[in-house]
């Protein structure tokens, strides 16, 4: 308990130096039980156990999270080459970047507090650290599935890699990490990428990251969106969605912890004014099934009211719980995950489910056979 209460005393102060006006009003969150009325029914599982890769639905896990044995280095087992290469702002169309001032954040609109203002956000220079992970058992020049993963470089999910596709647990992927450019929230160029309600990160990854992969490393990278993975955590998790979402035709297989399905899109949008709390309000209720097959976990001591607003769309875990009901509703393909004695995207937590997550992630993918080149 001792431990448990210090990392989110770490986290809140880490916060709150991003934001002066966290430590005043945002409270220690509290501790959400998953059998609370309103919350989806759920599955216990013993302490120590993690969902089964043959099932959807909704599970609850923990008090105790120890690593897989998957998550850990392993002798004997082939390790993948990573490499690393930065991107500016000033080489893309896309996002060529801003940021909030330091010491800065913003208020809600006097006539709605679902608005937030923000006027310290301005253009600013970025540079990004990209890590490919290319396994050891990749045959140079073959097309491969990837799976593309936010707030990079993530030694975690190589890790992982390494373990299960030698175990032939999960196909012979390629991973590629991408790290953010700076900051967090609205105002920001990390929530501009990442909370932003459009094809627009799709769109950056697709055109500017992943040519310059396959051109830099010699490897290829699936067409067919059946393999093709998304991956993040908090934000991250949210851009994982958001780009299944908008970019079907691209992305099939999202993972995300903590996913921030809240009210966090900067500026504002009249087509989606509350940002990701949308998907479980409007857009996934009213809209026809699209072939996405998402994995989610939320932890107990998740996140609320991290900043001024208070519209109640601020709350991670209600939020993780409205996006499970609502993928149940349509029949998704699910799986969701709540964790107990867990904080925030909780690295225990991920050590513990992420190697079983990726083999639930890549059920029933199978290679298409690729069209030949144009002559």
């Amino acid at each position: 308990m001792g431990t448990t209460r210090l990392r989110i005393g770490m986290l809140i102060g880490l916060l709150a130096a991003a934001d002066p006006t966290m430590a005043q009003t945002r409270p220690t969150p509290p501790t959400r039980d998953p059998h609370t009325p309103g919350y989806v029914t759920a599955k216990e599982l013993a302490d120590g156990t993690v969902p089964p890769t043959d099932v959807d639905g909704n599970f609850i896990i923990g008090p105790t999270h120890q690593p897989a044995p998957e998550s850990l280095e392993r002798e004997g087992v082939p390790r993948g080459t990573v490499h690393t290469f930065t991107m500016r702002s000033t080489d893309s169309k896309i996002f060529p970047g801003i940021a909030r001032d330091s010491g800065t954040f913003g208020t809600p609109s006097p006539t709605d507090p679902a608005t937030l203002i923000v006027t310290t956000s301005r253009p600013a220079p970025y540079t990004r650290t990209v890590a490919v992970y290319v396994p050891a058992q990749y045959a140079p020049g073959t097309v491969a599935p990837f799976i593309v993963g936010a707030d990079g470089p993530d030694q975690s999910l190589f890790t992982a890699l390494d373990n299960l596709i030698a175990q032939k647990r999960v196909p012979v992927m390629i991973a590629i990490s991408i790290g953010n450019g700076g900051g967090d929230a609205q105002g920001s160029e990390r929530a501009w990428e990442y909370d932003t309600m459009s094809d627009r990160y799709a769109r950056f990854v697709e055109t500017e990251v992943l040519p310059l992969v396959e051109q830099q490393y010699g490897v290829k990278l699936t067409r067919d969106p059946e393999g093709r993975a998304t991956m993040g955590g908090s934000s991250g998790g949210s851009a994982a969605f958001i780009m299944a979402w908008y970019r079907p035709d691209l992305y099939h297989r999202v993972l995300a912890y903590s996913i921030t399905a809240i009210n966090q899109q900067w500026p504002h949008s009249d087509e989606t004014p509350h940002g990701a709390w949308e998907f479980h309000e409007r857009l996934i209720p009213n809209s026809p099934v699209k072939p996405i097959r998402v994995w989610m976990e939320v932890g107990d001591k998740d996140f609320l009211n991290p900043n001024v607003m208070r519209d109640d769309m601020h709350d991670w875990v209600i939020a993780s719980e409205n996006m499970a009901r609502v993928l149940a509703a349509k029949g998704y393909h699910y799986q969701f995950v709540f964790a107990r004695n867990a904080v925030h995207v909780d690295r225990g937590v991920k050590q513990q489910t992420l190697p079983q997550a990726l083999e639930w992630l890549w059920k029933g993918y199978r290679a298409r056979p690729r069209a030949p080149d144009p002559q």
